[in-house]
C-alpha cells in the first residue's frame, strides 16, 4: 500500500537533489518560475519524509496541493520555455530569463520538462495512492 507513497518520496528527493545540483555544483542559476517550483518541491520531500515515517494515510492531503501547483507552474514554465506562450507574459524579472536554454540533454530534455515531469509523477503516484485507498475505512486509517 505504501508503494506509491515510497515511490513519490524517490521523485521529490531526486528532484529536489537534481535542482540542488544544477544550482550549487553546475552553477546554473535558477529562473523566477524554477524557484517557485522549487518552493512547491522541497516541502513535498519533507512531508513525504515525516509521512511515510510515521505511516500516515493522511499525508497525500498536504502533499496534493504543493504538488498541483508545482505542476501548474511547471506546465506554464514550459508553454514559455517552448515559445508557446509568448515572453511578454513571464513574471521573469532581473536575473535569468525563464526561456535561457541552459540545459538540452538528447536534444529535447531541459530543466522545465525535467520539474514538469517530476509534478506530474508526483501526481500520479498519489492518485495511484489515493485509488489503492479508497476502499480503506476511516477506523483502518
Amino acid at each position: 500500500m505504501w508503494i506509491p507513497l515510497f515511490a513519490a518520496w524517490v521523485v521529490s528527493l531526486v528532484a529536489t537533489m537534481g535542482s540542488l545540483y544544477f544550482s550549487e555544483v553546475m552553477l546554473l542559476p535558477p529562473c523566477v518560475l524554477c524557484w517557485y517550483q522549487r518552493i512547491c518541491m522541497y516541502p513535498i520531500a519533507v512531508i513525504l519524509t515525516v509521512g511515510l515515517a510515521g505511516h500516515d494515510r493522511r499525508v497525500p492531503r498536504y502533499v496534493w496541493p504543493l504538488a498541483l501547483v508545482g505542476l501548474a507552474i511547471a506546465i506554464y514554465h514550459n508553454l514559455l520555455y517552448y515559445d508557446v506562450i509568448l515572453e511578454t507574459f513571464a513574471p521573469c524579472g532581473a536575473g535569468v530569463s525563464c526561456t535561457d536554454r541552459q540545459i538540452e540533454w538528447i536534444g529535447f530534455i531541459t530543466i522545465p520538462l525535467l520539474s514538469f515531469a517530476g509534478f506530474t509523477l508526483i501526481v500520479g503516484c498519489l492518485a495511484w495512492f489515493h485509488a489503492r485507498t479508497r476502499g480503506i475505512r476511516r477506523d483502518d486509517r
